[in-house]
């Protein structure tokens, strides 16, 4: 098994929203409404806004690919003077594989590159699988926040962070 990872073209657009689709649903069923759901994947994964994101200097968009085939992928960019992990997603067919770890360890790299000595992300309080896993990775909780979006809705986060 050989996993690669590679950045994130225009090309890879449908790809990577139709992955992050198959993975909130199945992430965040019962977790948060469907309605939310639905409301963030389209504020985050519209083409215009992932394409702006692809463009910018300042973000890095990388997929993961196992064997040739898309597996997950990562956003980063700088937040507030800090290297922010701002998405991570693999799909569930493909977890446990090592994508994951390798699109941390790959965030990492980057923050390093950058002069970061470590990195933030931010997760629902109740999604216990990923919390899990991001503890795996070296992750620590720093903060709970909750973040208004828009359409009524909140993000019920806790910011882990991680040295790298």
């Amino acid at each position: 098994m050989t996993i690669d990872i590679r950045p994130i073209t225009p090309e890879d657009i449908f790809a990577i929203v139709t992955l992050a689709r198959a993975t909130w649903l199945d992430a965040y069923a019962g977790i948060i409404p469907r309605e939310q759901i639905d409301y963030m994947l389209a504020q985050r994964y519209d083409r215009a806004g992932l394409e702006a994101d692809i463009e910018n200097p300042e973000k890095w968009l990388h997929q993961a690919l196992i064997d040739g085939v898309l597996a997950g992928f990562a956003a980063c960019e700088i937040c507030n003077e800090e290297f922010k992990l701002d998405k991570l997603y693999i799909h569930p067919g493909m977890q446990r594989n090592g994508a994951g770890a390798a699109l941390v360890a790959h965030a990492a790299a980057l923050a390093r590159g950058h002069g970061h000595s470590g990195m933030i992300l931010a997760v629902n309080k109740h999604n216990e699988q990923a919390i899990r896993a991001y503890i795996k990775y070296g992750f620590r909780v720093r903060d709970k926040i909750v973040t208004p979006i828009g359409g009524g809705f909140v993000m019920d986060d806790y910011i882990m962070e991680k040295r790298v």
